[in-house]
């Protein structure tokens, strides 16, 4: 049942809402308003030119459209023009930083490994925000747990630790499909075995991953228990073959390991 949430959770966050052309109008922005319902007549593929010349009659009505900015961003960052990209979404944020900073933050992490600006966006979001500042684009991670990672990824082991166990201990917040394997592999970066080995327990009860098999081998092979190292080498060679492995349709999980890796272990 949890597998199936993240699934139907994952799709909702692969599409971003055209926003409610009346909530413009309340506000007495008409421009915004006729800009908003122009966008909705909008539905060319996003790498045709008509799609971005349309978008382009809508900022002529509104320029401060936000949804315009990040509708052509998402484009040019698929087609990998990454300082296009970087260039609207900016623009966006500029507008309206509640339904694209976060955004902006996840895509620096996850396309990019601009580990600091990341940080830096999801912190400056949730200062502004009264609410559960949510999860990057894919839903993968919560912010949080993201902003986790990147201090990790930075070199500062403890401060991750804390912003994932934050995060985990957030109440009536279920852990995430990786965040107990993040975890424990921050854990394990820092020799503390005993934790890392509870956070493995812990994410193979949630979700089974090869990697997370990997390392808990990984920790009693350095603890000399070759027994144990081999088994749990062992299965983690049967969860990669299932394809039960941390997974990106578009870029490589942080902490990703490979079958060669697990075979050398």
């Amino acid at each position: 049942m949890k597998i199936l949430f993240y699934f139907l959770f994952l799709l909702s966050f692969h599409t971003y809402a055209q926003p409610n052309c009346n909530v413009y109008l309340y506000a007495g922005d008409t421009a915004q308003y006729k800009a908003c319902l122009l966008s909705e007549q909008i539905h060319e593929y996003q790498f045709h030119r008509k799609f971005h010349e349309k978008f382009d009659e809508v900022l002529k009505v509104s320029p401060n459209f936000a949804y315009a900015y990040r509708e052509k961003s998402t484009s040019y960052l698929k087609s990998g023009d990454f300082i296009t990209w970087k260039k609207l979404i900016d623009k966006a944020v500029e507008l309206e930083w509640r339904t694209n900073l976060g955004y902006r933050g996840w895509c620096r992490y996850q396309f990019f490994r601009d580990y600091e600006g990341t940080i830096n966006d999801i912190e400056k979001l949730d200062s502004l925000a009264n609410y559960d500042i949510g999860y990057g684009q894919n839903g993968d991670y919560h912010l949080n747990i993201a902003k986790g990672i990147c201090y990790s990824a930075i070199g500062q082991k403890q401060k991750a630790i804390e912003i994932f166990k934050q995060q985990i201990n957030t109440l009536n917040y279920d852990a995430g499909l990786y965040d107990y394997y993040q975890l424990g592999v921050t854990y394990f970066e820092i020799q503390d075995y005993e934790n890392a080995l509870s956070c493995f327990e812990k994410q193979a009860k949630i979700n089974p991953l090869a990697e997370n098999e990997y390392f808990r081998g990984k920790i009693y092979k350095i603890l000399k228990n070759q027994i144990e190292a081999d088994k749990h080498k062992d299965l983690a060679v049967k969860l990669y073959r299932d394809n039960k492995i941390l997974f990106d349709p578009y870029t490589h999980h942080f902490n990703k390991v490979y079958f060669e890796e697990i075979e050398k272990l």
